[in-house]
């Protein structure tokens, strides 16, 4: 089965401080290798923010991909205004299938957020859906409760929620790489 690796919202924004701490230090180092080890196809993600003053919004340097993204030619570029990269424009779910890809292969940023409901959604739409959870990366967040949970215990239930809903599977960036549908390169 043909794979795509799904790149979500690795911009500029992320960096700044309003966002809190994040988590995964090691989402840099481990996104760069799983770039530099994947067969085409990629697709990026990009997260057009309508809330005033986001550090996402478009024409605003947050927009921009992160240098982490310098170099890497997408086969499809995908622009969203919500959480999931298959409600954007152009269609990813029509891309997906007309490509031949019955696979895809998450990783970016938020953990909880944008790369959770992509994957939720991909395999409510029947595509075999895996995360590289250690190439994905997320702040800590206060609950309504005001209690906050940390990026780890958020990227903890991720990985519960998705595996145990039957999502999609989770998995570190070398069993992706070591798989058989997505040969280093």
């Amino acid at each position: 089965m043909t794979a795509a690796l799904v790149v979500v919202d690795v911009q500029r924004g992320f960096s700044d401080p309003s966002w809190g701490r994040r988590g995964n230090p090691a989402f840099e180092a481990n996104l760069s290798a799983l770039l530099d080890g994947w067969r085409d196809p990629v697709v990026l993600v990009r997260h057009d923010s309508g809330k005033p003053g986001s550090p996402l919004a478009p024409g605003s340097p947050g927009n921009a991909f992160s240098p982490l993204l310098d170099g890497v030619e997408p086969a499809l570029l995908v622009v969203k205004h919500v959480n999931s990269a298959f409600h954007g424009d152009p269609d990813l779910a029509a891309w997906l299938r007309r490509e031949g890809v019955g696979e895809i292969v998450l990783a970016g940023i938020q953990t909880n957020m944008c790369v959770e409901t992509t994957a939720r959604v991909g395999g409510n739409l029947g595509f075999a859906v895996t995360v590289a959870l250690d190439a994905t990366a997320t702040f800590d967040l206060a609950g309504p409760d005001g209690a906050v949970l940390t990026a780890e215990e958020l990227t903890r239930a991720t990985a519960t929620n998705l595996h145990g809903g039957g999502f999609a599977r989770i998995a570190s960036v070398d069993q992706v790489l070591s798989a058989s549908s997505a040969s280093p390169a």
